[in-house]
């Protein structure tokens, strides 16, 4: 057992301090990831900072028509909350389809976001790892790499990150409300999380001593013409394969807007604003769903056990399309993909 200190942050502003303070403390809402890194050896903070009780659990409507969610809101809380059910039921599929039930009650939303891969040779403290140990090597670049990237990747990295519900939070647009110790900023999901490059062991674009807030849906939530799937080696408790949240805005059967993101494919959730484009004013078509995935995919490369992944998602890409144009949503993958 590592020798910690516990403090329990009394405001966001005194969260704000101690983190600032300790370089090596982390914060510690539900547990449901950090608990087990520190258990393997792989994360060992010098002091925990519980925020579990600080006033980030409302979920609230914006002045706009949007949504605010706070960063302590429990992931089953979110997943059946009326309003997202009823707007933005993408995002409760997408929450639904990660974890366990009893996970889920305990995994909060900013931990959610902040959640690390799970590469096994991340987890494994006896061999080298650029993002544990930087400048020690990526094992799985020449090792069992079946679950890894095909986008984005580096020679530094090739892990990807785990979380369901950021790809559907990047698909609608979401924003990150974040508090530090220069004040309060807001930026796009699409922007929160980084691609590996050379500093793999940085997986977010948040500052020194600053924390997650928020997180804030527009108005639009594509509640009609939706679709979440995840292609997983089996149906209960695993990570993606690959996962594609997608999203559809309908006049006819012409795609007046469109929205896609993949998960378990990159270091971050995968979105391609050339793909989008690419269906606006098309036919919901098989044709143009092909020629959208392409788009998505283009630049993906493979590994010696992960080669199928490219087809495996190009694929998933035009059946999940299919699914959200003819209102047939579905969050988990029950049948082979022919």
């Amino acid at each position: 057992m590592n020798n910690f200190q516990y403090s329990r942050a009394t405001d966001i502003a005194d969260a704000i301090r101690l983190l600032t303070a300790d370089p090596g403390a982390k914060l510690i809402a539900g547990g449901t990831n950090l608990i087990d890194l520190m258990k393997e050896n792989v994360e060992r903070p010098s002091r925990l900072i519980d925020i579990s009780r600080l006033p980030l659990r409302d979920i609230e409507e914006t002045a706009d028509g949007g949504l605010r969610i706070g960063a302590l809101v429990p992931n089953s809380d979110l997943a059946y909350h009326p309003l997202v059910e009823q707007r933005y039921p993408l995002l409760s599929a997408a929450i639904l389809a990660g974890a366990s039930a009893q996970l889920r009650n305990m995994a909060s939303v900013g931990g959610n976001l902040m959640q690390r891969t799970r590469c096994a040779y991340f987890y494994d403290t006896a061999t080298p790892c650029n993002k544990r140990e930087p400048g020690s090597g990526c094992s799985a670049i020449d090792g069992l790499n079946r679950n890894h990237a095909i986008l984005g990747a580096s020679a530094s990295c090739i892990a990807t990150n785990p979380s369901d519900m950021s790809v559907a939070l990047v698909a609608l647009g979401a924003l990150v409300h974040i508090a530090g110790p220069s004040g309060q900023r807001t930026i796009a999901l699409t922007d929160f999380h980084r691609l590996p490059e050379d500093k793999p062991h940085i997986d977010t674009n948040l500052g020194t001593g600053e924390i997650i807030a928020a997180v804030e849906l527009p108005k639009h939530g594509f509640a009609r013409n939706y679709s979440y799937l995840k292609i997983r080696d089996r149906l209960s408790y695993a990570f993606a394969l690959v996962s594609v949240a997608a999203a559809l805005e309908l006049d006819g059967n012409a795609i007046s807007e469109a929205r896609l993101a993949l998960g378990g494919v990159a270091h971050k959730p995968w979105r391609s604003l050339e793909a989008e484009a690419a269906l606006r004013g098309r036919a919901a078509t098989p044709d143009h769903f092909s020629r959208a995935a392409d788009l998505l995919l283009l630049g993906a490369t493979a590994r010696a056990h992960n080669r199928f992944k490219i087809e495996l998602a190009r694929r998933a890409i035009v059946r999940t399309l299919i699914q959200a144009a003819s209102s047939t949503p579905q969050s988990q993958a029950h049948k082979k993909i022919a």
